[in-house]
């Protein structure tokens, strides 16, 4: 190749990785549990910083976690899905504080809360369960565990944990 065509190339593919496009994830899917998100972006609080975007990895821990949990839960055949309408993390960023910029700051006012449906099906593809859930808790720093408390997430997935445990015994 020349080298106009090289430099040619080069500048369209710095482009098109510049390119951005809205944070549309596809359903993931683990054994038998699928979890999706409504508009991502449109969620309340998903980033890792101030000012920051949707986080994909944030997404992804979330995902992660209720897969590895609620596959635990549900009996032989069935089938959970789970689709997030919003989510508000646990704690929150102080701005003008650019030292503190990727650091939540956890008060009880910055409490975790999740908006979802979920669709809970028997091995014979019948629903068993289904509906809405709109979780929060208010009092998130009080009734923490010790373990795994340097964890990502670590009162998101717990808030997680106890709907789970409620509702897929």
């Amino acid at each position: 190749m020349k080298t106009t065509q090289l430099l040619f190339l080069a500048a369209a593919l710095f482009v098109a990785g510049c390119q951005t496009t809205p944070l549309t994830p596809s359903p993931a899917t683990k054994g038998n549990v699928t979890v999706n998100f409504t508009n991502p972006d449109d969620f309340t609080d998903v980033r890792e910083s101030f000012g920051g975007g949707t986080s994909q990895y944030y997404l992804n821990v979330l995902t992660e976690h209720i897969q590895n949990v609620a596959t635990r839960q549900l009996a032989e055949g069935q089938k959970l899905t789970v689709t997030f309408t919003d989510i508000d993390l646990a704690g929150d960023f102080r701005p003008g504080r650019p030292d503190l910029n990727g650091v939540r700051i956890m008060k009880s006012i910055y409490m975790p809360r999740m908006t979802l449906n979920f669709q809970l099906t028997g091995a014979d593809g019948k629903v068993v369960k289904e509906g809405e859930r709109i979780l929060s808790d208010m009092a998130y720093l009080r009734n923490i565990s010790i373990i795994d408390r340097d964890q990502p997430l670590f009162y998101d997935k717990a808030l997680l944990d106890s709907w789970i445990r409620n509702d897929f015994r």
